[in-house]
Order: C-alpha cells, then structure tokens, then sequence
C-alpha cells in the first residue's frame, strides 16, 4: 500500500524510476532518426545523378568531408544547448524544444531538393544540439547521489540508443537504398515524431527533473553564485582530459559512418551465399546489434570485477575500451589487404572489427555519460555535458579528416596507425591513473545501493 501512495514520478519499474524508460524510449526513436539518416548520409551524397535512384553524384573525398563537418556540428552544437538548459530554459523544456526541431529537419530531408537537403541538415543539428545533452543529464537527476543504480541506468538508456541504432539502418537503409534515398529520410522522420509523442506524455514522470536553476529562488541563486571549490576545480580537470579521449575514441570509431561505409559499399563482397546482395547501409546496424547482444554481459564482467577489489574505476574503462577498438581496425587493415591482392574483401572482416568496436564502446561511452553526472559541478551540469557532446563532435570532424586522408595515402596504412597508436595512448593513460583519480576526490568510491 505505501507503494500506492507514492507520488507518481517516485514509482519504479524493474528497479528504476519509470522516467528512465520515458527517457529510453524518447532517445530510442531520436536515435533512430539520427542513424537512420546517418546510414544513407555518404551513400546518397556519392550516388550518380543519373542512376534510377539519383544522390549528388560527388566524389567519396567530397562525401567524407560533408560528413565530417556535419557530424560535428551536430554534436558540437550540444554546447549551445547545454547554455541554454542551464541558464534559460532548463534541460526538461530544451529537450521538448530539440524534439521538435529534429521533427522538422528529418521531415524536411524527405523532400527531394539539394535545399531541402541542406535546410534539414540544419534543423538536426539544431534539434540533436538541444536535445542530446540534455536528456543525457536527465538520466543522472534521476538518481540521488552515490546511488550505485546511475551506472545501470545509462546501461539501460544507453541500450534504447542501440535499439534504435540497430533498427534504423535495416529499415531506412533498406527502403533508401532499393527505392528511394527521401524514402528512407521519411522513415527517419516518423521515428523522431514517434520519440516527441513519448515525451510530450511522460511529464507526468518527469517533474523533478531537468527544471531551470533559477535565480529566483534562494536556494537555487546561493547554488549559482558561489565560487567552485577546489574540489569542483579539480573534478573539471579530470572532466576535460576525459574529453581528450573522448575525442581519440570517436575520431576512430566513426569511420563507421563514413569510411567503412564506403568500403562496405564499394570493395566488400556482400553477396550472400547467391541469394541476394546485402545493402551496404545494413553494416551499420551490426554495432548496434553487438550492443544490445553483449551489454549486460560486459555490465556483468565489470561488476564482478569491482566487486573482486579489481580497478574498475571509469578513466580506467575508458583507457580499456580505447584500445580494444583500436585492436578492432586491425581486422580492418586485413580487409584492406585482402582487397588489394584479390580485388574485393570478406563481410566478416568488417563483422569483426565492428565487433571489437562495439565491446571497446561498451567499456568507455556509458560510463562516460555517468562520470560527467558524478564529477560535474550542479551549476554547469547541461554545460559540462554539452562539452562531452562536442568532443564527440570534434572526433567526428577528425574522423572525417582521417577518411579524407586515406583517399591518398592509403587505407591499410590509415587502419594500421589506429591500431598502434590508439593503444599506446589507452597504455599511457593506464600508467597515469593514479594521479587522474586524485583529481576525482573519490567521487566514485562508496557507492551503495539507494533501491527501496
């Protein structure tokens, strides 16, 4: 019976606030928008214009280098976002905003015009802008502090990202690639309405969430005003370096959507035992897939592993997972290889090292979300997530300048630097570990469980 009485934004499902999964749903379908969109991105630009279903006809280095850009902006206008949620609107209000503004530039993609294209292009970078960091700090408000139910919850929000990443490029992909490119932009865009429908109705579990810090209320103005403590100085330290390998990690990972895009496209054999040929669109769910497949097993390794007194601390996952997916562009090197003695490569090399991709992920990106939850000051929460966001961002625009450069000086060469350098980056921050968690002030240690 006390259960009955709670009020309705206290009630729990499996163990968790019911707006988590308010909030996993919403970024389901937004992430099924995105990588909908971002499945056929490259593979309409560099489709001929006098094909039966015509793209821009451009080169793959013109088609890498928009990529590169646009996939920048539209996290490096997270920053931008995370200003306006913590000094305007709050993150809850901007998060609606950003919902509709991605309504409107994947409705727009799906007409067929060079403006349209690029006026949709726009409105998503504007929307994901808003709605990315924001939502992502809404998931850590959901839970009291050193509750050890944080780290799970982005597990279980991160898996609705996979969910949507794992459905759109088959469907989107699918129908963009065999019928019509602005098709498949449609399909896209019914996914974000879908995603603003279910936030527009989980307020009602949302109302102690994501509201605006405001000056207007004395508690919330003495948060505002006073100066960081050393504490909260040296925990943005630790933030920021955090961000550098942030960076290193997406500027390798995202040759996903741009250059093992292509290399699906045009030098892998994709024919299946004879039956028909596999979309190249179609490998960009295989990561999404692994995630949804092995995250709770890798959760579970982690687990165990903290609990046998091991490091499990989140710099630590994060170095991890920065080299098990460098190791992963070594099946890509092999694939390369392959191509050049026989003129095409096998499906499983790109099977493997998105394989490898997707278990360095799980190590390094949802404990990210959570650590900037944990180390970030209250007044600059939305903003200090809105700079995660942007160094995905620059990652991504890197990852572009490295897909552009392996059109001259060669992919296997590209593949095989990933793969060394990476690791030795990963093994530099494993030696400094100690000196990067003095800097946490053991904003991780003593975390129990907060369930009733």
């Amino acid at each position: 019976m006390a259960e009955l009485a709670k009020p309705v934004h206290e009630k729990e499902l499996f163990g968790h606030p019911v707006g988590l999964y308010v909030l996993f749903f919403t970024e389901m379908w937004e992430r099924f928008s995105y990588y909908g969109m971002r499945a056929l991105f490259t593979l309409f630009l560099v489709a001929e214009t006098t094909s039966s279903n015509a793209g821009f006809g451009w080169s793959n280095e013109e088609a890498l280098a928009l990529y590169g850009w646009y996939t920048m902006l539209v996290y490096v206008s997270s920053i931008p976002g995370g200003w306006i949620a913590d000094r305007l609107l709050g993150q809850k209000k901007t998060v609606m905003l950003g919902g509709l503004l991605l309504c409107i530039g994947h409705a727009v993609l799906a007409l067929n015009s060079e403006m349209t294209f690029y006026l949709g292009c726009l409105f998503v970078i504007l929307g994901v802008g808003c709605l990315k960091p924001n939502i992502s700090s809404m998931v850590g408000g959901l839970y009291k502090p050193k509750d050890e139910r944080r780290d799970l919850g982005f597990y279980i929000f991160y898996m609705g990202i996979n969910i949507g990443g794992f459905l759109a490029p088959i469907l989107c992909g699918w129908v963009g690639e065999n019928y019509n490119w602005h098709y498949g932009f449609g399909l896209a865009a019914i996914g974000m309405f879908l995603g603003q429908a279910v936030y527009i109705w989980g307020q009602k579990f949302l109302p102690h969430v994501g509201n605006l810090i405001s000056k207007k209320n004395k508690e919330d103005k003495a948060l505002l005003d006073r100066p960081l403590t050393k504490v909260e100085k040296d925990r943005v330290k630790v933030l920021l370096l955090s961000f550098l390998l942030i960076i290193l990690f997406w500027a390798a990972f995202e040759q996903a959507g741009g250059l093992m895009n292509l290399y699906a496209s045009q030098k892998t054999d994709r024919d299946f035992f004879g039956y028909f040929t596999i979309p190249a669109s179609v490998f960009q769910s295989v990561n999404s897939f692994f995630i949804i497949t092995l995250a709770t097993a890798v959760g579970a390794f982690w687990l165990r592993w903290r609990k046998k007194g091991k490091e499990a601390s989140s710099i630590f996952k994060m170095a991890v997972g920065l080299i098990i997916m460098a190791l992963g562009f070594g099946f890509m090197a092999a694939a390369s290889v392959e191509y050049n003695n026989t003129g095409s490569s096998a499906m499983y090399w790109l099977i493997l090292a998105y394989l490898f991709h997707t278990i360095g992920e799980l190590c390094a990106s949802p404990v990210s979300l959570s650590f900037i939850t944990k180390l970030a000051p209250l007044k600059y929460a939305s903003i200090m997530m809105g700079l995660y966001w942007a160094a995905t961002g620059l990652g991504n625009k890197v990852a572009g300048l490295m897909g552009e450069a392996s059109q001259k000086l060669g992919e296997f060469e590209l593949f095989m630097s990933i793969t060394i350098i990476w690791s030795i980056i990963g093994l530099c921050v494993i030696a400094l570990l100690k000196p990067l968690k003095r800097l946490t002030h053991g904003a991780e240690e003593g975390e129990t469980s907060m369930a009733n």
